[in-house]
Order: C-alpha cells, then structure tokens, then sequence
C-alpha cells in the first residue's frame, strides 16, 4: 500500500460546536436507558406510522411538545421522542410550533414568515418555544437568533445550505435534506444520518451512502461530495455519518496500516445499516431497488456488506475503494479474494472506479497487487474488477468500472465523478 494512511482512506469528520455537543449527549444519554423509546431510535419503531412520522394511537408530537411546555412531561424525553418521529418544528392549527434548548439568554425565532424581524420566544425552564403564524411553509427557512448569535435548529428536521452554512426549513416539498439524530448504533456509536429526499418525496432507488457528513454540506473537506447536485430525480440518499470508529466499522477483517492492528467490525456495521433501513421504509415508504455508495473505506464496506448480506442489495458501489484491506500489513483475507469465493452475489451489481495510475505488482507474493507505484487504489480495484469478471460478473450487465485517469483521492473527485454509479444504479 503507497501513500499516506489520511491519503488512502479518506478520513474526514467535521467538527461541531459545543451546542451541537450538548444536543447529542442529551440523544445519547436518552437513548442509553432502558426505556422504550431509547431502545427503538435504529429501526424497529411500532408498526403503522402516520405520515408525521409518529406511530398509529400513540401522542402526537404536537401532544408531546405541550405537555414539556406545560412541565406535564420531560423536556428532554420530550424533544427525543419529536426527533425520532416527525421532528421539529410542528405544524398546527395555529401556525407553527417551534422549540429549541438554545441555551441561557433570551431567544427568537426569524426566518422568511417575518423577514427575519424575529419573533420572540417563551420560556419553559430551559426550552424556548414560540407558535408563529407562517403563511407559507413549504420552503420558508428560519434560524434562532438572541441578537447576537444565530443558529440553524439542532433538533430541525428540514434543512438547506446557504452562504452562512446550515439553514433549517420549516417544511418542503421540492427535494431536499432531512436529518435525524444520535441514531442508535446498538453495539457500535450512535450517529446522525442526513437523508436527501427528492421532489413530492417521489422515489424507486434507495441509496445507502457512508461518510454521510461529507455527502451534502458544502463547508465539508474539498468541498464535500455536493451530491445534491448528483442524486438521480428518482432517488433517496441516507448518508450515515462515520464516526471516530471508522476503520473499525468499515473493514471486515482485522490489518494494519502501521499504528496497530485495527478493523473487522463491518458486521456490526451491517446491523445497524438494515436496522435504520427499517426506519427508513416506516418513514419514507419501501423502494424497488437499493443500492449501497461510499468512497475509501466506505468502497470496501459497501461491498462488503452486499457480501455478507446476500440477496439484500442490488448494487454496490465503490469509489477508489480500499480494497486491499487485510494485506496491508497483515495477511488477512481481502475482499477481493472473499468476492472472488462469492461471485456472482445474488442479485447484486457492482460498480468500482478509481483515479490515479502507476504500475501495478505484487513483490510480497500475498496476491494483492498492491507494491507498485500506483495511488488512490488504482491497481487493486483493477484487480478487484477483473478477477470479478473471471468469477461470473458480465461487463455492463452487472460489473461495470470506471479509471479516471490520475484522480486524486478525495472529495472533490468524487463528487466530479459520482454521477455516474448513480445514474447507472437509478436505471438498474
């Protein structure tokens, strides 16, 4: 393996700041007892869902966010249960309903409804809250502000980007992003997931996308993926945050890159992807087709999670994939080599690219051409594609690749090249 480990895996994770902090140990810690509503955040909510996102004869989030404001319920239990279902803000007969832990001080909501005057917020211990009257909130934005700062809603479910970063919505129906929060990761970290849904929330494909912080904000490294820019009109994206375990959670072997023997737990990444799956089907509705897509290491857990989950995926899609994993420094089974005992995978198409060039070879004799003077995975993924085509993949009917010849390994040539596995997916 040549290069640097940061130039061969991609690790990316943008910081946050400590409001944001806060808001996620008030998740977390939430969703750590041993209640019920902490123990069904990654994906096996009740059966039958209403299309606020709230389970069928249970409290609306418009009940449960009055009985906090009316010290009838815990606020914090309160705003975790609205982040899990419907999330904030809350239309009502009245206008809408918005809420934030916001912090000391006193507290507005400003947006489009008002021309960002600003509308002033109650307090309810240490929630501020306000019913405002917004004629039109299909695609009205609005922030928090106490004069001083401002901030896009840390529990909001719609949001957009602008020249000042985050923005939230108070509702859309042309495409757009939506998040929800420390989503449970059962043995693994809890994390965030930002969805792209795309115009009247119209959809056939699904995609599951790794390294979900990078996909759609614009302040990510390089520029981020901008995969709104990409995304087929008749695709879903759940981009699913990576977290400080990612080289454990994106490999399925155990190697080492020179810091110590790390990795394996890519089954334990699979639970946690087919558990938010199922809340995602209760919340959006089920697709035809779906599709897995991340970059680096989130190349290699994308295929090898169509591996281990045989018949679940239709397509597997790996950008500049690191897909000599295991021989690194160790001599663990690649996933080439677990590909190649496998294939062709039931049902599931693939599809892997890389940049870079160089000459390929395998001095250590461990069968990963993985020793030459190649960069951004050029030689294995050439390997990984034509040892694919040997085991019973058919070119342009189920393996495809792409070399973008001297690519670089990051963000920005992803982005300038990810159309491409997408528009192929959204035809499969």
């Amino acid at each position: 393996m040549n290069g640097s480990p940061s130039a061969a895996f991609g690790f990316r994770r943008p910081g946050r700041s400590p409001r944001w902090a806060a808001v996620v140990a008030l998740l977390v810690g939430c969703a750590s007892t041993d209640g019920k509503e902490g123990s069904d955040s990654a994906g096996t909510t009740e059966p039958g869902v209403d299309d606020s996102g709230t389970p069928d004869g249970a409290e609306t989030d418009e009940d449960i966010l009055r009985a906090a404001i009316a010290g009838e319920r815990d606020v914090d239990e309160a705003l975790v249960l609205i982040a899990r279902q419907g999330g904030l803000p809350i239309q009502t007969s009245a206008g809408v309903l918005f809420a934030c832990l916001c912090g000391d001080g006193d507290w507005s909501v400003a947006g489009d409804h008002d021309e960002w005057a600003g509308v002033a917020m109650d307090r309810a211990g240490a929630l501020s809250w306000a019913e405002v009257d917004v004629p039109s909130p299909d695609g009205s934005r609005y922030k928090f502000t106490d004069g001083s700062d401002w901030m896009a809603d840390p529990l909001g479910r719609r949001l957009a980007y602008d020249e000042f970063g985050e923005i939230s919505l108070v509702d859309a129906t042309a495409a757009h992003l939506e998040r929800w929060y420390a989503i449970d990761g059962g043995e693994l970290q809890p994390r965030d997931v930002n969805v792209w849904v795309p115009d009247a929330g119209a959809f056939t494909h699904v995609v599951y996308a790794h390294d979900g912080q990078n996909l759609f904000d614009p302040g990510a490294a390089w520029g981020g993926w901008q995969l709104s820019a990409s995304v087929p009109a008749n695709m879903l994206v759940v981009g699913i945050n990576n977290t400080s375990d990612r080289f454990e959670e994106y490999t399925h072997v155990p190697d080492d890159f020179g810091s110590g023997t790390v990795g394996g737990r890519a089954d334990d990444y699979g639970v946690l992807v087919s558990d938010l799956r199922g809340l995602m089907d209760d919340h959006y509705g089920p697709a035809d087709r779906y599709g897995l897509l991340g970059s680096s290491l989130g190349g290699l857990v994308s295929l090898a999670l169509a591996e281990s989950q045989t018949g679940q995926w239709d397509m597997a899609m790996s950008m500049s994939g690191t897909v000599g994993w295991g021989s690194i420094g160790l001599h663990e089974e690649t996933i080439i080599a677990r590909l190649a005992a496998s294939a062709p995978l039931e049902g599931t198409a693939i599809y892997a690219d890389s940049g870079g060039l160089g000459t390929c070879a395998d001095s250590d004799g461990d069968g990963t051409d993985d020793d030459g003077d190649d960069f951004d995975n050029y030689c294995v993924n050439r390997q990984l594609v034509d040892v694919l085509a040997a085991s019973g993949y058919a070119w342009d009917e189920n393996l495809w690749h792409w070399h973008e010849s001297g690519a670089t390994h990051d963000e920005a040539a992803w982005a300038a090249r990810v159309w491409r596995p997408l528009e192929l997916f959204s035809l499969q």
